[in-house]
């Protein structure tokens, strides 16, 4: 199926939990646990970390996800890159493949910045394919095409190139802080 990551492969359990541990409907989204026989034994010297991955045996690293009725798991965001805006929680992922469909946009991240009267609200960096010519309009312009009005970007930053650590993901972070 498109989009999914595949199925739990045997000898795994996944749990797709809301933030009270309570497993979510089929096709709503909640953090993905998992458990099997190699899970790791925790997080380097860190197990306050390690204590807040774990529910009943079950370990997460974070993501959050979706489960159809076959058992396909799908990737929303990750729970820290998830974005409150309104009230509303906005999974950067979405938008940033939105974005990625532009003929001119070779990659796009997309963060949370402060806002006085939405909380957050959403930003997107958008590095262009072969210097191609684009601007804000265009990009809106696409985007309220295919997301709804509170998933669109407030601001959007055209850049050279996106940071990223040594294994190549992209570093939300550094984004936050310029």
């Amino acid at each position: 199926h498109p989009g999914t990551v595949g199925r739990a492969l045997r000898g795994n359990e996944l749990r797709i939990l809301d933030e009270d541990g309570v497993q979510v409907a089929t096709g709503e989204i909640g953090e993905l646990y998992v458990r099997n026989g190699m899970l790791i034994g925790g997080y380097h010297k860190n197990p306050q970390a390690t204590q807040d991955s774990l529910r009943e045996g079950f370990f997460s690293v974070g993501d959050l996800a979706r489960m159809d009725e076959e058992g396909d798991v799908y990737l929303a965001s990750r729970k820290h890159d998830m974005i409150i805006s309104g009230g509303v929680n906005i999974y950067p992922r979405e938008i940033e493949e939105v974005l990625q469909l532009h003929a001119a946009v070779l990659e796009a991240a997309v963060i949370g910045v402060p806002d006085d009267e939405w909380g957050e609200v959403l930003r997107a960096f958008v590095v262009t394919r072969d210097n191609a010519t684009l601007g804000e309009g265009e990009i809106r312009q696409h985007c309220s095409a295919l997301l709804a009005n509170y998933k669109l970007p407030k601001s959007i930053v055209f850049v050279e190139q996106l940071p990223r650590n040594a294994t190549g993901k992209i570093l939300k972070r550094q984004l936050r802080e310029q």
